[in-house]
């Protein structure tokens, strides 16, 4: 269930700017940057950049996967 909250203007041009840049939805950018921040707090131990690659690559599912190939089986 949606519910509205106040945030700050210029936290509001920032997330309406990525969103455009990355095809979201203004609510669906600022979520997503909650997702991140709340799973970069969960695991302090990995960098940002492996945190927000992690929750991209499972919202694409496994259509857009690249199979791996073990280093030694590569043609």
């Amino acid at each position: 269930m949606g519910m509205p909250v106040r945030i700050d203007d210029t936290l509001y041009e920032q997330a309406r700017a990525q969103a455009q840049a990355e095809r979201r939805t203004i609510a669906g950018q600022i979520e997503f940057w909650a997702m991140v921040g709340k799973a970069a707090l969960d695991n302090p131990d990995l960098p940002i950049d492996f945190v927000r690659d992690l929750l991209i690559a499972r919202a694409e599912g496994p259509a857009l996967a690249t199979p791996f190939v073990a280093e030694g089986k590569r043609d």
